[in-house]
């Protein structure tokens, strides 16, 4: 077993939707937890699809709550962004990229295959410094609200069983095999190396 808790970074696209929902349900276990988002921006959905909300990385969760209630106050609390937003605002100020985070993290948990090939792209193009190795593992998770809160329990039961390996190094192939059969999700898992 590790004798520190497990640091953890949950990465999604936006760090809005499925990240906070594993950000929130992991802090409440008490694991040392951040979550990331890769885009380039941030973006939500809007009054049809071919028009999200789109905003800098930089713009707080208050900022887009507030913004949204001025567009259009029953769409966005009818379709449950509101209430993500507030959701939010509650974990963390704002939503940051991955990109720009240069703690050293346990494991990494992606939520869709593009930001896990988007995370292996960036660790992979920095210098290693303290070869210490970092799990990257993709868990699929559809991003709307349900399945976030059951992707979010999922990678949460991943992370205990991986806390409570006596060997994560030697023992993380199976236990990710053992959770593929369980959930009938595909896993993927790279290590890499700060």
């Amino acid at each position: 077993m590790p004798s520190h808790p497990l640091r953890v970074a949950v990465v999604c696209s936006s760090n809005q939707n499925r990240s906070m929902e594993a950000h929130n349900i992991l802090s409440k276990r008490g694991f040392d937890v951040r979550s990331f988002g890769t885009g380039s921006h941030v973006k939500l959905p809007g009054p049809a699809p071919d028009k999200p909300n789109v905003y800098d990385f930089k713009t707080t969760y208050e900022q887009m709550y507030n913004d949204l209630v001025r567009k259009d106050k029953e769409l966005y609390t009818q379709n449950g962004i509101l209430h993500m937003l507030d959701r939010n605002k509650r974990i963390k100020s704002k939503p940051e990229r991955f990109q720009n985070c240069k703690d050293k993290f346990d494991l990494v948990i992606t939520c869709e295959e593009r930001v896990y090939d988007q995370v292996l792209e960036d660790l992979n193009s920095r210098e290693q410094e303290t070869l210490q190795p970092v799990h990257v593992i993709n868990v699929d998770i559809q991003d709307n609200h349900e399945e976030a809160t059951l992707g979010a329990f999922l990678i949460c039961e991943l992370c205990q069983c991986i806390q409570h390996t006596d060997d994560m190094e030697n023992e993380i192939d199976e236990l990710l095999q053992e959770f593929e059969d369980k959930s009938n999700r595909p896993f993927l898992h790279t290590v890499c190396f700060y």
